[in-house]
């Protein structure tokens, strides 16, 4: 099973407090913001909440009501005058129109009221709903640039041990999975609480009797809710794993397209995807299941609820004991009670998928890397140094990507500032790895590297890597324009510097016969480039920063004899009074290297010079035949 699925796999709980404590505090420095939208989102629910009643009180005291005069002693007549016939029917009639007029007038006014909450409640729920938003980016933007920022500090071994596709999943839909739970759970949890409360007091405060019928499917509403979140997790479970197993498909044969359509495996790699899009397929119809029997059920609640409540509630508004407009407003509460818990099916799968982001996204920031943290100890001591000499020492170096495999058995050797060292041997001697340690991309297990007598571990690694460049065999181009490349953003190095230094190891001629020249755009890892134009960019990038150690690792290795006798001629000069260290596998370039390591199964083996290491006939003289053939030319131990 692929890493990224086990992964998926580990989902937590569906609410976790710890997770959510460390989540809420990302929101702190946003406190007021959110507690304002929860203030207009109170505010919101009180207009909500009093809308059916509102209604209640137009209906039973003002549309349901006899037509009774509602001031009787302001047309009653005086006891010292007859009444006559004419009088009274004229009474009668003004009395009638006045409660008529009366009833009118509040109906105007109680809708003008219903008008003013409903667009005050439109008002606030935009407002809220954009702060909140506001809120939810901003939260997200320092979370994503705290992880991208941690993840730049983890050493080379993490990502040898993590799939790139993983570390791209958590910055990107781990955290948006956090988004919508900062703008479409945290606050509104609060409103569906406030509005189920608020609710249930209302119909409680308006009819005790009636609000007892209504509560009474509740305990079948506790048991759906059980069952759904017990199957909604499963369901959610399957459909992460195949999601994960689709990613990884795809990325890999992407990757591969080229080997894939070299070898006619177009068919083979096509029954395996759609395989593995069928399993989720099947998955995603199991969600579906769970989901759409959900909804349903608890709208056949309702149903049973408001069944219930017109058998009961009609019965006592026939028999005269509650007025219609009450129980006109328990269907309206009833609605309001409803919508949150049917929106607890959205609400409880964006709490699932937020809780297992945070808990893979917690885990990335809480790999620690300990020599990172000793560097800080390093920039409050003032462990920035002047210009290295350029001394380089290895005394007694154990190393292994895995404890029990060691890549480097006690090596031991010494370069002195200026000398050009090369490092030969045949695949898996050590000679990259060497490399990587002195660049602290690794440490080691056992021994000591020092530059100019301080072992590097006292060095912090950002002074480290600004003395010393290195040119890669396998070159990476960055999405951007040529310029851009070679500087690699840092702002003090002008184009004067950058256009000398590619003349400098002859990039220049390519670069200018690009249409843009400079400004020519680079797609992404330079595909639209040549290997050999790829190489002399990175020789660009390295010199421009004149750096007091020069680390070339199989830097010549993708570059013709053409362009490799304009680039040997280049680093003659540019070795001159630079500690330069070469990987190569073609002897040829090193002939004039001032002195030839020569490892073999981690171990040194040899060291001396071109002639001095032909003539012993060793390990050296072996490798120099097998690439120069078999009859080796006579008196070459001498050139």
């Amino acid at each position: 099973m692929q890493p990224d699925q086990q992964d998926e796999e580990i989902l937590g709980k569906a609410y976790d407090w710890r997770l959510m404590r460390r989540l809420l505090s990302y929101a702190r420095p946003f406190r007021p913001a959110l507690v304002a939208c929860m203030l207009l989102l109170l505010l919101a629910t009180a207009g909500d909440l009093s809308r059916p009643y509102i209604l209640k009180v137009a209906i039973d005291s003002h549309i349901n009501v006899s037509h009774a005069v509602p001031n009787a002693a302001a047309h009653a007549v005086p006891h010292t005058a007859v009444p006559t016939v004419a009088h009274t029917a004229a009474g009668l009639i003004h009395g009638e129109a006045s409660a008529e007029q009366y009833h009118i007038h509040a109906l105007i006014r109680l809708a003008l009221l219903l008008l003013v909450i409903t667009a005050a409640g439109f008002v606030l729920n935009y407002i809220q709903t954009y702060l909140l938003g506001i809120t939810g980016q901003k939260i997200i933007f320092n979370m994503r640039r705290g992880l991208f920022s941690h993840i730049e500090r983890l050493s080379v071994s993490f990502f040898d041990k993590n799939p790139v596709g993983r570390l791209v999943t958590r910055v990107t839909n781990d955290m948006e999975a956090l988004n919508e739970m900062y703008t479409g759970v945290l606050i509104y949890l609060f409103k569906d609480i406030l509005l189920l409360a608020g609710t249930m007091a209302a119909m409680a405060k308006l009819d005790t009797r009636l609000a007892l019928v209504s509560f009474s499917v509740l305990p079948v509403i506790a048991v759906l809710t059980y069952f759904f979140r017990v199957k909604a997790r499963d369901a959610y479970r399957r459909v992460r794993t195949r999601l994960a197993r689709i990613n990884a498909a795809l990325a890999e044969n992407l990757a591969g397209m080229k080997v894939i359509q070299a070898f006619n495996q177009e068919e083979r790699k096509f029954g395996e995807f759609n395989e593995i899009n069928r399993d989720y397929y099947r998955a995603s119809m199991q969600e579906l299941m769970v989901f759409s029997v959900f909804r349903p059920a608890i709208d056949l609640v309702f149903s049973l609820a408001l069944c219930l409540l017109l058998w009961f509630g009609g019965g006592q508004v026939v028999r005269g004991r509650i007025q219609f407009g009450v129980l006109y407003a328990f269907i309206n509460y009833m609605m309001q009670f409803f919508q949150p818990i049917n929106d607890l099916a959205e609400k409880y799968n964006i709490m699932q998928s937020a809780m297992a982001a945070a808990e893979r996204i917690f885990m990335l920031l809480d790999t620690k890397d300990t020599e990172y943290d000793r560097e800080h100890d390093l920039g409050r001591r003032g462990a920035f140094r002047p210009r290295f000499a350029g001394e380089v020492e290895f005394k007694n170096v154990s190393f292994g990507y895995n404890d029990n495999e060691m890549v480097l058995r006690d090596v031991s050797f010494h370069v002195n500032p200026g000398e050009t060292v090369a490092f030969v041997g045949a695949t898996g001697a050590g000679k990259t790895s060497i490399m990587s340690l002195l660049m602290r991309f690794y440490e080691p297990q056992k021994g000591q590297i020092l530059i100019d007598g301080v072992d590097i571990r006292n060095i912090a690694r950002d002074v480290l890597r600004s003395q010393i460049s290195v040119v890669m065999q396998d070159v990476f181009l960055f999405s951007g324009d040529v310029k851009g490349n070679i500087r690699l953003n840092d702002s003090w190095i002008s184009d004067d510097e950058i256009e000398a230094a590619a003349r400098y190891v002859h990039a220049d001629g390519f670069i200018r016969r690009l249409k843009a020249g400079y400004n020519e755009p680079v797609t992404e890892r330079g595909s639209t480039l040549s290997a050999g134009e790829r190489q002399l960019l990175s020789f660009a990038r390295a010199i421009v920063r004149d750096p007091a150690i020069l680390v070339l690792d199989e830097a010549t290795s993708t570059i013709d004899t053409e362009t490799e006798v304009l680039i040997q001629d280049a680093l003659r000069r540019l070795r001159s009074g630079r500690t330069t260290l070469v990987v190569a596998h073609r002897l040829s370039t090193i002939r004039d290297a001032d002195k030839i390591i020569v490892l073999h199964k981690g171990r040194v083996r040899e060291v001396g010079t071109h002639r001095e290491l032909l003539a012993k006939r060793g390990l050296y003289y072996q490798l120099y035949l097998l690439q120069c053939g078999r009859n080796l030319p006579s008196g070459v131990e001498n050139r």
